[in-house]
């Protein structure tokens, strides 16, 4: 099993840090992991993505062109990176902040309302784990056990009282893919 995961969106809005959680949750399960950021010099605002790559062999590298998994937080993202995809691959976009596209149809396509989940929540800051939840629903990549210990050590003592909207924001993305 090799799943390569191209996570990309804005700077600021939680990409890496999507990336980061897989790659360390899918360590923490046993897998080989790969975990290769790439931005701008921007503080915010700017490009930002990720490739991940998860797999039960060694990985030969770390570069990701034809992602298994897309996820496109803004529509610059989905519009650079979708052509890459192989047939039969998965694509999450931000349904938030996506729309008028035309999606591909030899692929399986999910939308996700980022924005409008996290606001329900009361927490625009969440939207990262609302796409998080879906990936991890549509990919089965990591187990929810895995990630939220992961997700409760990055957290750490200090941020540990955020634990809980981080986590109902996960459990709203996978729900929207079950």
């Amino acid at each position: 099993m090799e799943q390569q995961f191209l996570i990309a969106g804005f700077g600021g809005q939680g990409v890496l840090l999507i990336g980061q959680l897989i790659a360390k949750a899918a360590m923490r399960q046993g897998y080989e992991v790969s975990w290769m950021p790439s931005y701008g010099p921007e503080m915010r605002g700017g490009e930002a993505n990720c490739a991940v790559v998860v797999s039960d062999e060694p990985i030969g590298s770390p570069l990701v062109s034809e992602p298994t998994v897309l996820v496109a937080m803004n529509r610059p993202s989905l519009e650079k990176f979708m052509p890459a995809m192989p047939a039969g691959a998965t694509l999450l976009y931000n349904a938030s902040l996506i729309d008028g596209v035309t999606l591909r149809e030899d692929i399986k396509v999910i939308a996700v309302p980022c924005n409008e989940i996290a606001d329900r929540l009361q927490n625009s800051r969440v939207s990262n784990m609302v796409m998080l939840g879906a990936i991890r629903a549509a990919t089965d990549a990591v187990s929810l056990e895995n990630l939220t210990q992961t997700l409760k050590e990055w957290l750490g003592e200090k941020k540990a009282h955020m634990l809980d909207i981080n986590l109902k924001g996960i459990a709203e993305g996978e729900a929207l893919c079950r």
